[in-house]
């Protein structure tokens, strides 16, 4: 009768693991599901953020080459974004994000340029003072992981 007790007691001990190991599985599965797509979301919502900032900035340096003041409802909503960053981003982006703020602040201040002033301008980086905040954006969605 022992050897009864015992297989029996075996047979169930291994119903019990393997629904242990089952539940276990489901469970870790499900957790990586919901990791992955919380990264996922939170990715979306920074390149969101990004493209909302360069094409605020792009619009607002444009202004800022042919004029000499700034609609103020537009450069608080460039500082809007850059605060939102503050949130969602490194402090990479951040940096590169308020570097992109100054230089347009830098360019209402200076002296207006014409259309015939851009033609020398168009092939050196001051024409495009969102190519150091592109890249830093595009490095740190291309790593995607957690960020701090």
């Amino acid at each position: 009768m022992n050897s009864q007790y015992f297989s029996a007691f075996a047979a169930l001990a291994g119903s019990v693991i393997g629904g242990f190991m089952m539940l276990a599985s489901s469970w870790l599965s499900q957790k990586a599901q919901a990791r992955a797509a919380e990264l996922a979301h939170h990715r979306t919502r920074r390149e969101e953020l990004y493209a909302d900032f360069i094409e605020v900035s792009a619009r607002l340096y444009a202004d800022a080459l042919g004029h000499n003041e700034a609609e103020l409802a537009k450069l608080v909503k460039l500082y809007a974004l850059i605060g939102r960053m503050r949130v969602l981003s490194s402090p990479k982006i951040v940096e590169a994000a308020q570097n992109v703020a100054n230089t347009i602040i830098e360019t209402y201040q200076a002296p207006n340029k014409t259309f015939r002033d851009l033609k020398g301008v168009v092939n050196s980086d001051a024409i495009d003072p969102l190519r150091a905040f592109s890249e830093t954006c595009r490095d740190e969605l291309r790593i995607s992981g957690p960020l701090f």
